[in-house]
């Protein structure tokens, strides 16, 4: 394993420092040795990407102190400590007080390493979690159009061209993909921002009613019309008309509405007044209209008049890069909403996120988030009788122990780190729990939260 990740080493033993710097650069990190812990801390950079590992007993500032200077700088910076057998008490309390780790010396070269790629990772993803929010609220007058990703900036960008132009514009997507939200950004961004926003899902009405609320009506026009109803094309009039699911539009409408598009113009049920319509259609299909196959009984004249713009939302699977940032943007929203802290994404909930296709699109993955804030998804995602995904190069016994190790952590991460409920869900006893924890090198203090009742040994 290459991992090249920063770590920066303290020890006052020059030839202990010199060993434990070989060891670690044999594994792939990138170390920076220091004899004295203020040298270390002065070279200490914000949001440094790595792990620091130092020795407890140095003359003039001590391991300890190091920690705590840390901890006020950067509290979630993993400080992986070395103490002989002797200051095993201090390593205990330092553990307490919010250290990743503690090492009695002499110690095996692998737990070490371990120690660190796990620190490693734990880094990584605070790092991540922060420029996600970073980058959630540098978006904030972009939401919830949210994407890093090439196809979203031009997408962004193509509206920003087209918004305050009045040409009607045609948006395809997938079910859930934010084709109204593209609607309701052109609107926004134009002058017609000041007009009413209408809304209609031409899919959701049968014929006798879309015509009464497209074009309106005067009393009397039909039975049950008692009184003047004014339509969503004239509503909508120095504003926005959002027709979504057109290629659901009843045949006989479309020619209604193909000729309220080519005269601007809208006649009422029950009268014969022709009033006019400052109208911007922005019309949106889950289907590709363009091919006869799908547009079915669609007319291809209204297709055409509607495809002056046209706009594709890609799905989230060809948009991966952009997933964490909007599950940070949806669970923020869902933690608001339900009074509830936000989670920060786990490395089991990122690998959820980046592998699953999320057929349902930004929709699926909003109510992702919202369970995943209610605590009821547990991002244990394998699907039924599906095996989690492991390292085919690994032995039977050796994914065995992996994945052994990946529950109890998991499982420990699911219950902030209780070990009397993590151990009534694993159904396994205090000493054989506390076996596993050794044996895995998994480390208590990883998991915020645990009781003051449960430190304490089996």
């Amino acid at each position: 394993m290459n991992d090249s990740s920063p770590v920066f080493l303290i020890d006052d033993d020059k030839d202990l420092l010199k060993a434990t710097k070989q060891t670690l650069e044999l594994a792939g990190f990138a170390v920076s040795a220091f004899s004295a812990a203020g040298d270390a801390l002065r070279a200490l950079e914000p949001d440094f990407a790595g792990v620091v590992v130092s020795d407890i007993r140095m003359p003039q500032m001590d391991g300890q102190q190091l920690f705590a200077c840390i901890k006020e700088r950067d509290a979630d910076l993993p400080v992986i400590l070395m103490t002989g057998h002797g200051d095993i008490p201090m390593a205990v309390q330092a553990i307490q007080d919010g250290a990743y780790d503690f090492i009695a010396k002499p110690f095996a070269t692998d737990r070490l390493v371990q120690s660190v790629r796990r620190a490693t990772e734990k880094r990584r993803l605070v790092l991540e979690n922060r420029s996600l929010r970073v980058a959630v609220e540098q978006a904030q007058g972009d939401l919830p159009l949210i994407g890093q990703t090439p196809a979203m900036e031009r997408l962004r960008h193509t509206l920003r061209q087209i918004a305050d132009t009045d040409v009607d514009v045609l948006v395809t997507g997938e079910t859930g993909s934010g084709k109204e939200v593209v609607a309701s950004l052109l609107h926004r961004w134009s002058r017609r921002a000041k007009g009413n926003f209408v809304a209609l899902n031409c899919g959701a009405l049968p014929e006798t009613v879309i015509e009464s609320e497209l074009f309106g009506h005067e009393p009397g026009a039909f039975t049950g019309a008692q009184k003047k109803r004014v339509g969503r094309i004239e509503h909508s009039s120095a504003g926005t008309l959002f027709l979504d699911e057109i290629e659901s539009m009843p045949p006989a409408i479309q020619v209604q509405m193909l000729r309220v598009l080519e005269m601007r113009e809208v006649t009422p049920l029950g009268t014969n007044e022709v009033r006019p319509v400052d109208l911007r259609v922005v019309a949106a299909a889950k289907v590709d209209l363009g091919d006869p196959a799908q547009r079915g009984d669609f007319r291809e004249d209204l297709y055409y008049r509607l495809n002056v713009v046209t706009l594709s939302i890609p799905p989230l699977r060809e948009r991966r890069d952009d997933i964490p940032l909007l599950f940070s943007y949806f669970a923020e929203r869902a933690a608001n909403r339900f009074k509830r802290e936000a989670p920060a994404i786990s490395s089991t909930v990122r690998h959820h996120l980046l592998q699953h296709d999320w057929p349902g699109n930004v929709r699926e993955l909003s109510h992702f988030a919202e369970r995943l804030v209610l605590g009821l998804e547990t991002a244990a995602t394998s699907k039924p009788g599906e095996a989690p995904a492991m390292d085919t190069a690994l032995s039977l016994p050796a994914r065995v122990e992996r994945y052994e190790a990946d529950l109890i952590r998991e499982t420990l991460s699911q219950n902030n780190g209780d070990v009397r409920r993590t151990i009534e869900a694993l159904g396994i006893p205090r000493k054989t729990f506390y076996d596993k924890l050794q044996r895995h090198g998994i480390v208590r203090g990883e998991f915020a939260g645990f009781e003051e009742s449960d430190r304490r040994g089996p």
